[in-house]
């Protein structure tokens, strides 16, 4: 692997930019092998989630919470689900991984609730994790009085979750947050890395049986990426903090307009389960060439390249001309002229 891709994220070292993003995938002793040879920077595990958490927790001797008791009543529903069956056997998935693989495993972590956090995450650290990923999922808005109340107990529940670890910890949001910018400020005190945006499963309800339904599907090989805007934003309003793209890095370029748009790395996973590992060398066979035209020997010089973030003026002008042309592309009225 080249020198020049090289870099940091969040006080990790890594060897490229690319990390593979949370998904079963990386379950597989061979899959992960296969992804290492090919060039990731980083693997992500599958998420472990809060109700499993909250089922180790008890099992382990403390006393949960009424709304802890209440999530893991309910977790029959879910539970048929889980990739990994509990706790534990998480546990011995990350001191495999992190022993058998060269560069980092980071462990996932999916909700915000559970009490038990703090010390399954250093169970996580004890384990071999190289960082936690905290997925946070927040429960519904009923729950709370305002927006600013539910972005308070998610700020309260990473620092708490930082302060019982010494591996870095990524927060992973969503893009339905008032201000991402803003959050990423605050957050600087309690964890060393955003991952922009977690994808969620599309709600749905199906008329036959008149019950919800998620739909999850892997994102297609023509679709791009759509969260350049924001990772501008926030770069250029929170410049301290270690950005991962997420969503949609399906090829080179896509690689490196991230990268060039503020992340210090992008998780690939859609492109992974469409083409297969390989993908991951031929992203980076392709950044190399795009910094070799450029004159750039490092991933630091293609960061000193980032146009950071439109001028107010030049954003307002492209965005009515991106409308304008499409009224005329879809107006009959304008044939001809």
């Amino acid at each position: 692997m080249p020198s020049r891709l090289n870099t940091q994220f969040g006080g990790l070292s890594l060897r490229s930019p690319v990390v593979v993003g949370a998904s079963p995938l990386s379950m597989n002793e061979r899959t992960r092998m296969e992804m290492q040879e090919a060039g990731a920077g980083a693997i992500v595990l599958p998420s472990l989630f809060e109700e499993q958490v909250i089922d180790w927790s008890w099992n382990h001797g403390r006393q949960l919470t009424p709304k802890e008791r209440m999530i893991l009543g309910q977790s029959d529903r879910t539970k048929h689900h889980w990739v990994c069956p509990d706790g534990d056997s998480y546990l011995a998935l990350v001191n495999r991984a992190s022993s058998l693989q060269d560069i980092p495993i980071i462990a996932s972590l999916n909700g915000y609730t559970a009490g038990g956090w703090m010390d399954f995450a250093g169970e996580l650290e004890e384990a071999g994790a190289s960082a936690i990923e905290l997925n946070v999922h927040h429960s519904g808005a009923r729950e709370y009085g305002s927006s600013a109340e539910i972005e308070m107990t998610i700020l309260d529940s990473i620092r708490d979750v930082n302060s019982a670890i010494t591996v870095p910890l990524f927060v992973k949001l969503s893009s339905n947050f008032t201000s991402l910018p803003h959050i990423a400020r605050q957050l600087l005190s309690g964890a060393q890395g955003m991952v922009l945006h977690g994808r969620a499963p599309k709600v749905d309800i199906c008329l036959d049986t008149l019950r919800l339904a998620s739909r999850w599907r892997i994102t297609s090989a023509d679709e791009g990426v759509d969260s350049l805007d924001t990772l501008m934003q926030v770069h250029s309003c929170c410049p301290a903090m270690p950005l991962a793209a997420c969503g949609g890095v399906g090829n080179a370029d896509h690689l490196i307009k991230v990268l060039l748009a503020g992340a210090d790395v992008a998780m690939v996973t859609s492109a992974i389960y469409r083409e297969g590992a390989s993908v991951i060398q031929t992203m980076l066979r392709g950044l190399v060439s795009f910094m070799e035209k450029h004159d750039m020997q490092s991933m630091q010089d293609l960061k000193t390249q980032r146009p950071l973030e439109f001028s107010s003026d030049e954003e307002r002008t492209a965005y009515i001309a991106a409308l304008t042309a499409h009224l005329r592309e879809n107006d009959p009225s304008s044939a001809g002229t």
